[in-house]
């Protein structure tokens, strides 16, 4: 166990001593007018990434003229680099589909609203194959409350600290403006077929001035969206039939969030807000392995599980005539309150009323407490414009679950004398703190370069440094060469580190199909895990005149000591139960290619297509993928501004085969491959200014009426096989969805 004794108390006081240093440093230099050198000022660090090849912007206009559907992931996966894939190659839970960054998990997806971490999906139960029953973190804000997307891929992302080595997603809301408005929207989507659940969406903002200082914004939400039919995979299930295939859950969604700025003088600014969402499913029959029953049956339609998250936080800016400076304090907590499930083999992640499993509604709550402060000082060294910035975080995390972390009916007349094992222990709780070091340098003749390191310093997993490099090269106005380099990395959750955390198989399920003793196994967290890391590497070149831009980027990912299910028993209990745990076992490789064309047709018609190939996605032990991934996604946008009030626009996306492992994931039984073809979406929209403050839009996605019905898992528990003997894989894993029809009306004042 690798444990570091810091209290908070010493790194929140640094914190304040910092934010304190900069206030004095900065009120000083108000007051006393004290003149320093000029110098030549260039971007920040972040400012720089933000320019990367691996970097996408997607702006309020752009959701304007084609909004979700549902939750912005729908957006942001149109993207280069950019897929929805469920939370493991294994398939399982496989309509929950998050945004996965160049082929690295959703898992290595680090998800931000107004540069803050959201990690509410940690609150939810972590399954022996990497599952997790959540829709992930993509969906607190209602589309029409964003101001932009940031989307940062590869080495862009180090800085950002663990869960960021895929890349990060950073979701910007509007702020309050000098003068009072307002407005509302409502949105519905009507599938063409009955069976897929349409949604509808209402929400309503305002904003504007208190007084000539204070300024204020809130706004609220209402999403709904119905489950798809109990129907819908009828006769799909792979190979046997044996297996209850669930449709797409549905979701009620209630949002609302304020945020009031205090602009001090000229140069603080203050700035506090406070949140409030509930997000509750809609349950349509889904389990781990697919195995329903009739107490599952009847719980259709119900709310099974609820999702409440409650955010606040306070900002100071400053504005100095030395730099400028953020200190930052926020806490977040969410509680996930749903029926109890079951914890080991075919009934691990399916509801039961079994009353050894103990029925009924269990709590698990997650909290994060974050500080943060930050200075960009503007420099001049050496001959070289460039902009320094220096910061230190502090992150305290807790979990606390009396579903998951309690005995199965497998373990409840067991004598389980395990090390670190307390079954009476539901909770658990971390801190880690980091210092970080960028400079952004002009070196002149076209050159910036970027160089970083990043170090933290995790209670549990000791110690991580994240060194970076990225650099540009402007070869005229018109060609540009950039890359870079870093090193990520992600500690292990607060389920694979906690030995209190414990699942059981009864030999099926086990490494090689069975317990070597005969008795079923058992999977235990193990707090000796080292942290995942990444080193990735990405160069490309890009091509910008007024009507024509052009780019392509190759990527390289080394992923080392990712965190599995452990296939080497550690203990025996009882004589005849192997004991596994979390294990480092993983090292992947990935790389593939992205490339993105702009192109002005004319005065009032662009054309914007996107393309991502992936080479290769690899675990070095297996050879499997790291995440199911198509080999190549084609986006294709083209946006007329037909007349003043009119505009139009099609999308278009293309996906490339998707192929499932040749192994078993869980027992690593060799199965036979099996893929989804190629296929194309295509969806056309409308917006017309109606009146001056009142617009509407409409559209249809999926116009030729693209539908795929999920069949499985990748493989299946149950080992089903198909005519000629041998065991097959699925990739028919989730549902795509068909031909439906959107309008939205937007009111402004």
């Amino acid at each position: 166990m690798k444990k570091n004794r810091y209290g908070f108390g010493h790194i929140l006081a640094l914190g304040l001593a910092l934010s304190v240093t900069f206030g004095v440093t900065g009120a000083f230099a108000a007051d006393e007018e004290i003149t320093l050198e000029t110098v030549e000022v260039v971007g920040t660090a972040a400012e720089q990434v933000k320019q990367s090849l691996g970097s996408s912007i997607i702006t309020k206009e752009d959701i304007e003229k084609n909004p979700p559907v549902n939750d912005l992931s729908e957006i942001i996966r149109r993207q280069p680099g950019v897929n929805l894939t469920g939370n493991s190659a294994s398939g399982s839970r496989g309509n929950n589909r998050q945004i996965d960054l160049r082929g690295m998990g959703p898992e290595n997806t680090l998800i931000l609203i107004d540069g803050r971490p959201v990690k509410s999906r940690n609150s939810v139960r972590y399954g022996w194959t990497e599952e997790r029953d959540t829709r992930g973190d993509s969906n607190w804000v209602p589309a029409e409350m964003v101001e932009r997307i940031e989307v940062l891929r590869g080495p862009a992302a180090a800085r950002y600290g663990s869960g960021a080595m895929g890349g990060v997603v950073n979701i910007i809301t509007k702020k309050p403006e000098d003068k009072f408005t307002g407005s509302m929207t409502f949105m519905g989507n009507i599938q063409e077929d009955a069976q897929e659940g349409d949604s509808y969406r209402f929400n309503a903002s305002v904003g504007g001035p208190v007084n000539d200082s204070v300024f204020f914004r809130i706004y609220g939400g209402i999403n709904y969206r119905d489950a798809d039919a109990k129907s819908i995979n009828e006769g799909e299930a792979a190979y046997g039939g044996a297996e209850t295939v669930a449709g797409r859950e549905g979701y009620r969604n209630r949002d609302i969030n304020a945020l009031l700025t205090w602009e001090v003088n000229k140069q603080q600014t203050v700035e506090l807000t406070g949140g409030y969402s509930r997000q509750g499913n809609i349950y349509a029959g889904d389990s781990m392995q697919n195995f329903g029953n009739d107490y599952t049956e009847s719980l259709y339609g119900e709310e099974t599980n609820v999702m409440r998250r409650k955010n606040i936080a306070a900002t100071h800016t400053g504005d100095w005539n030395w730099g400028h400076t953020r200190f930052d304090i926020s806490y977040d907590s969410t509680v996930n309150t749903r029926l109890n499930e079951g914890l080991a083999g075919g009934l691990e992640g399916e509801i039961t009323d079994t009353p050894t499993y103990e029925p009924g509604m269990a709590e698990s709550e997650f909290n994060t407490l974050l500080t943060s402060v930050q200075a960009d000082i503007p420099l001049n060294l050496f001959g070289f414009a460039q902009t320094l910035t220096v910061g230190a975080e502090y992150l305290g995390e807790s979990l606390d679950d009396k579903g998951s972390l309690r005995n199965s009916p497998a373990m409840t007349w067991l004598n389980i004398d395990l090390e670190g094992y307390n079954p009476g222990k539901t909770d658990e709780d971390v801190y880690s703190y980091a210092f970080y070091i960028e400079d952004n340098i002009y070196l002149g003749s076209g050159v910036t370069l970027t160089p970083g390191v990043r170090v933290d310093e995790h209670e549990t997993f000791g110690s991580n440094v994240s060194p970076s490099l990225n650099a540009s090269y402007e070869i005229n106005s018109n060609w540009t060469v950039k890359g870079g380099v870093a090193r990520a990395y992600k500690a292990p959750n607060l389920y694979q580190g906690n030995p209190n955390y414990l699942l059981y198989s009864r030999g099926t399920g086990c490494y090689g199909g069975a317990s070597s003793l005969g008795g079923g196994c058992y999977l235990q967290g193990n707090e000796d895990l080292d942290p995942e890391t990444s080193i990735n590497k990405e160069i490309g070149i890009a091509y910008d005149s007024d009507s024509f831009r052009a780019s392509a980027t190759y990527f390289h990912n080394d992923y080392d000591n990712k965190v599995y299910a452990g296939k080497k028993s550690v203990a025996t209990v009882n004589g005849n139960r192997d004991v596994y745990q979390w294990e480092n076992a993983g090292d992947a490789i990935i790389q593939g290619v992205e490339g993105n064309v702009f192109v002005a047709l004319g005065k009032d018609i662009d054309f914007n297509t996107n393309v991502t190939y992936m080479i290769e996605s690899e675990l070095k032990r297996t050879g499997q993928p790291l995440s199911i991934v198509p080999e190549y996604t084609v986006n294709t946008f083209i946006d007329w501004r037909a007349a003043d009030r009119l505009s139009l626009g099609v999308n278009a996306t293309l996906y490339g085969e998707q192929e499932t492992p040749s192994i078993e994931i869980r027992t690593e039984r060799e199965i036979e491959k099996d893929t989804i073809d190629p296929y194309a979406l295509v969806g056309i929209s409308a917006k017309y200014q109606v009146f001056e403050n009142v617009s509407l839009s409409a559209g249809v996605n999926n116009i030729f009426d693209k539908q795929l019905n999920r069949k499985g898992n990748s493989a299946s528990a149950s080992a089903s096989a198909s005519a000629d003997g041998a065991e097959k894989a699925n990739a028919y894993t989730y549902n795509e969805v068909g031909r439906s029809y959107w309008l939205s009306m937007t009111t402004e004042f």
